[in-house]
This record gives C-alpha cells, structure tokens and sequence, in this order.
C-alpha cells in the first residue's frame, strides 16, 4: 500500500517534505525550509550549529527524525550511525525557492536529486554568489575530516567536496524511480524552472502541484499541466493552496502598465526592488525602462543569474547595465587613492587587478565591462536610470545622493515580525533621502482560490490533501463535487 507523510507543509505555507512510500520503495516531494517554525526560534545571527549536524535542526522541529536520508559528515561527528544504502530512491524538487529545497543541504549525497535545468541554474547561482551557511544543494562539502599531516605527526583539518547525484528532468519525459513512474510537468511560478509531478505505480496516481499560477507571463505551462494531470485520472492530489482565500490577480502586465505611468514623470532617479531570482519581473522592469528612456541597472547578483540564462529568453548582459558596489577598500572610482611608501597613489594609476581584489571571483568577470556603472553615474544623470535596489544594498543610497526620485516595491508585504522590522527599516532609510514609498507594483507566483479549486475540479482526483496553505477549510467545498478532501497531518519522526 502506498503512504504519505507529510514532514512540512502542513498548516503552513512553505516547508513541503512530503514522502511517498510503497512497499518496495520511496521518495520525497521536495525539501524545504519552513518560514513560520524556524522564524519562531532563529534569527540572522541565532541560527543552528554547524558542530551539532543536525541535532539542532530536529530539537527544533525543522528537521523530521528520520533514518538513512542524512549526510555522513554530520552524524558520524555527533555520534550518530550512518546506513551504508540510503533510505529513499530520491527527491524531486518542484522549484528552487528555499521553502521547497533549502534542506536538501542536509541529505547525504548519494540520494539522487531531480530538478529541471533552470531549477538547476537558480541553485547554481544560490550556491555561488551566497554567503549563507548550509546552502549546499550541488555539492556537499565533508566536514569534519581529519588528514595525517605530511610530517606524518598528528592530524589536521581538511573539507572534501564531492558531487551530488543531480538529474535533470525532461518535460513529461517518464523515468523511474523504485517502482514509482515519474514525469515532470513544467507550470507557471514567480521563477524559472518550476515543474509539477505526476507520480504513478500499481496502486494508483499521485499528482504534486508544486506551486503554480495562472497569470504569469507563460499561463500555457500551467493550463497543460491541468490537461495533462486530468487525463491521468489521479488517485490522490497534492495541491498547493496559498491564495486559496484570495480573490483576484495583478498580472505583470498590470505591474509594468502602471509602474510607466508613474515612471514617465519622475524627474529623478527611480528606485526599485524585486526578488532577484523572478527573471519575470526583471524583464517587466526592463520593458518600463526601455519604455519610460531608462536603462535598467542590476546588481552583480542579478547579473550573474541573467548570465546563466543567457539564450533563453531573458534579455542579455548588454541590454542592462550592472552596479559596482563599493568593496573593501572601495576603488570603484578614478579618483580614489591608496597609500604607497608615504605616497599617495591614484587608482587610475594602480594595476587592474588590484582594485577587483576586494570583488570574489565570480564578481570579477562584470567588472570593467562597457555595461558597468557605479554610484558617480546615478549620481550625475539619475534621470537615465531604473535602479534595482534590495534591502541590504539600501547603503548605496548614501553615495548616490538621490535629490529627487521615487521608490516602487515590487515584492511581497511582510507575513512575519521579522519583515515588519525590516520594512520600517526601509521606510527610515527612503525618509532620510526623501524618496516616496509606493506600493502595489507586485504580482504573486500563486493561484487564487477560484483558479486552485476550478483546477482541481477539471483534474477531478479521487481525494485531495490541501497542503502549503493556512486555509484549508477553504477546501471542503470540493466534497459537493465527489472529491473527498484529506487533511494531512504533521509528523516529525517515523513511526
């Protein structure tokens, strides 16, 4: 008999591990990290430790206590055993928001992930340009390994990196997992790569939403992934509800129509700030900069993600413009200078490469481009630029000196008292250079509850577990269609 335990949303938005398990084999949905649970206990600078493995983790409730699914490095360092073979034939990711995959960092690295390609690019990028700790989704670095010296006198520390098992996911291209036959079926979501699954063995099929939307720029993916789960007559739905108390959408189109009617009379500089991985909004943004005679400005970030999707319809590195951000010791400028032998040395007279040494190597490769700019050109022609700025790069404002402009925030509103603090935060930081705060530039990666439930009806399952939602009595009117409506319900250990 085929089980599901749900180890994360449930009663939550985000968090989904979800395990499917028949007799002979098994595999997960997804494996996140739970905003509303680690929120309770953590903070930026109260997070778990590293030396603990994943002790905290479990003590905490953020992990599930679970057999054969957990790296080596981390159990063998707190006493813990490791089977030799592991306890689940995979994972399928549906997208790469940290609240579907941040703990895969925790899985031992012979579990085989599988992931679109863009899906795969996004954790590329995650895991290249962050500084966060346990964010190894594309490798595992073994921690906790002692080396004889080369004296051959004790021991000393050394990290060993290996490979994860990663692969990709082809669109409804059916492959294997245990005796779980398995598709991937891209759909809509507020980032690339965003895929549902359609699981099936002997006893039935499972379909996984993942998160989804009907109003995005490629709705398409997402109506065929309808037609595609109805005509495999589902036994069971997993299906994300999110908005399912919501009404109506902001479409990007909406966003960008309205952000160039603002734009188009702004006489300064335009401030922006939008999720740096939605390459959707990005590409709004540029369509209201070419439209209102701006050029969109990116962080390095942003830059190096645009640049792994170069060739798949995203605008290229030379149709934006990239900020350098002031560095160490902050030569970003011609006229910055540096003490030499009592001397006082001009960068513009120093070798290249000693003024990227404050930039990590990813940085480098947009620096000194045509497309490069810094705060002295916002600074001197505002009036040319849309400038994306994020919450931790607020402190560009204090050299760029904005006289006049305005602020559009194109992200969510604050769910929880952590972005409520920062959000006052913002409004000190635009208070300080007088630029106005304007709302209503965002659109969600979620359905609302009219589309959630008239999908679910076209797709018409046997039974439906309402999961990644705060509303799941919203659900129950399903039941008038014959489709029996299953709570799930929490577990943090096995059985």
């Amino acid at each position: 008999m085929t089980e599901l335990s749900f180890y994360g949303g449930v009663d939550e938005i985000g968090g989904n591990k979800i395990k499917v398990a028949s007799p002979d084999s098994s595999f997960f949905f997804d494996f996140g990290l739970a905003f509303s649970r680690a929120n309770t206990y953590l903070s930026e600078f109260l997070q778990p430790r590293k030396a603990n493995g994943i002790l905290d983790f479990v003590a905490l409730g953020l992990l599930p206590c679970l057999k054969g699914i957990y790296r080596e490095d981390y159990l063998r360092h707190v006493g813990l055993s490791h089977p030799e073979e592991p306890g689940v034939e995979g994972v399928l990711i549906s997208h790469s928001h940290v609240d579907h995959v941040s703990y895969v960092h925790h899985l031992r690295e012979d579990i085989p992930i599988h992931l679109s390609e863009e899906s795969y690019l996004i954790l590329r990028a995650l895991e290249d340009t962050g500084a966060a700790s346990f964010s190894e989704y594309l490798h595992l670095k073994k921690s906790f390994q002692l080396v004889p010296k080369k004296t051959g006198k004790g021991y000393t520390r050394k990290t060993i990196t290996v490979d994860r098992d990663l692969q990709m996911t082809r669109p409804y291209h059916k492959f294997q997992l245990g005796d779980f036959q398995i598709q991937s079926a891209p759909v809509d979501h507020s980032l690339p790569g965003a895929s549902a699954y359609l699981a099936e063995n002997g006893e039935g099929m499972i379909v996984y939403t993942g998160d989804l939307r009907f109003h995005g720029r490629q709705p398409e993916l997402t109506h065929q992934f309808v037609k595609k789960a109805r005509k495999a007559q589902p036994t069971t739905l997993l299906c994300e509800g999110t908005r399912i108390n919501s009404t109506g959408n902001t479409s990007e189109e909406d966003i960008q129509r309205k952000a160039e009617e603002v734009v188009k009379d702004v006489k300064g500089l335009v401030v922006v700030n939008y999720p740096v991985r939605d390459l959707d909004r990005l590409v709004t943004f540029y369509q209201v900069a070419i439209n209102t005679d701006r050029q969109l400005v990116v962080s390095l970030k942003q830059a190096y993600i645009l640049d792994l999707f170069q060739g798949r319809g995203y605008p290229e590195l030379d149709d934006v413009l990239v900020y350098q951000p002031k560095k160490g010791w902050g030569m970003v400028t011609k006229n910055t200078y540096a003490c030499q032998d009592d001397e006082w040395v001009c960068t513009s007279d120093l070798d290249p490469e000693l003024t990227q040494r404050d930039y990590r190597n990813w940085e480098r490769e947009f620096l000194d481009q045509d497309y490069t700019i810094n705060y002295q050109d916002l600074q001197e022609n505002p009036e040319e630029y849309l400038f994306r700025c994020d919450f931790f790069e607020l402190k560009e404002l204090i050299d760029i000196k904005p006289e006049k402009g305005i602020y559009l925030k194109s992200m969510t509103e604050p769910f929880d008292e952590e972005m409520e603090v920062n959000e006052e935060k913002v409004k000190s930081w635009l208070k300080l250079f007088n630029l106005p705060l304007l709302k209503g530039f965002h659109a969600s990666g979620h359905a609302n509850g009219e589309e959630i439930l008239d999908m679910i009806r076209e797709i018409n399952p046997e039974e439906v577990y309402p999961i990644h939602t705060e509303g799941k009595e919203q659900f129950k009117v399903l039941e008038e269609d014959g489709i029996r409506v299953k709570y799930p319900k929490l577990k943090l250990k096995e059985d």
